[in-house]
Parts: structure tokens; sequence; C-alpha cells
């Protein structure tokens, strides 16, 4: 059973409920990090998913009074930029079926590794996966970021999703199946 003072924001989600911003900020500060690299892992584009996640962030915001202090803010938060990442999938869905998309940043990476060949052979790799995990339908994306990459448990990634462990684990199958497929080809 859950009872007052299980959760650590506690007061800062009852302060900013109360508007102030700065309690939001220290709220939302941890977090950022983690829905920045759950965004762009969905979306494939660094500047995109700054946006969704600023455009999620205000939201919340605008929304404060619904948050719930006996409550962790992060899996609130997930919902939130995993919802608005849904949305920017299904606009580019439709921008390409009418061709007015481009693929700006689809296959940017960050250029960290240390030698030049490393770097190209492994940046080459990450934008071979990248795209493979792009093209799967969102439902096994969300999936396979959540537990493969995120590191979530079945039963979160299921809690976030609004579905069952086993639709999630069959998703995390399915989507590790598609990629060890295409990359036994190579």
């Amino acid at each position: 059973m859950s009872g007052a003072g299980d959760n650590p924001d506690e007061a800062l989600v009852s302060q900013a409920r109360a508007g102030n911003k700065r309690a939001f900020s220290k709220l939302v500060e941890h977090e950022t990090g983690r829905l920045l690299a759950l965004a762009t892992r969905m979306l494939s584009s660094p500047s995109q998913a700054e946006e969704v996640v600023q455009d999620s962030l205000a939201s919340v915001w605008l929304t404060r009074h619904r948050l719930d202090p006996d409550k962790p803010i992060g899996p609130y938060l997930t919902t939130v930029v995993l919802n608005r990442c849904r949305d920017r999938l299904r606009r580019r869905k439709v921008a390409d079926f009418f061709g007015l998309s481009g693929d700006e940043e689809l296959h940017s990476v960050a250029d960290d590794l240390p030698g030049p060949e490393a770097l190209a052979v492994s940046r080459e790799e990450l934008n071979l996966v990248q795209a493979e995990i792009a093209r799967m339908p969102v439902r096994l994306r969300e999936a396979l970021v959540l537990v493969t990459i995120e590191g979530r448990s079945q039963a979160e990634a299921a809690d976030l999703l609004g579905t069952t462990e086993k639709a999630i684990e069959t998703r995390v199958y399915r989507a590790r199946n598609r990629l060890k497929e295409r990359f036994e080809k190579l």
C-alpha cells in the first residue's frame, strides 16, 4: 500500500500545482535527459525530439492541476512524451504520403567515438539500426525502445502503454526478430 510520503517529489508536485515555476523546473530537470533520449529514439531526429519534449513539458505545466502528488512524475511525463511522439509520427506519415516531407535529420548520430575508421563503421551500423527501427510500426517501436533501450520492465512498459505484459513481450520479440532478420542478411 502506498501512503503519504511515498513519493519523494510530493512537495515539489504540490508546489508546482500551486503555480511555482521553480518547483516545476526542479521536478522535471532530472527527467529531461531521459525524455529527450526517448523522443530521439522514437523520432530519429534530435531537433524534433527537443521540440516534442519542450511541447510536452509546456503542456504538463499548463495542465499541472492534473499532477498527482502521490504518484511519481516520471511515468506521467513519459506517457505525455510518447503521446506527442505518436502525434508527430502520424503527421510525418501523412506528410510522406503527400510527398511533403524531407528526412533532414533522419540519420544523425553523435560523433563521440574514437578514431575515424571506428567512427565511420559505428555510424553506419547505427544508421542502419535507427533506420530499421524507424520503419517499424509504432507499437513495436515503443515496446522495443522502452524495454530494450530504456531498460524498463515489461510491466512498466505495459502500464505506460496501457496494455498487458504479454502484449509487450510479444511486441519486443517481434521487433527484435525484425532487426535480427534484417541484419542477418548483411
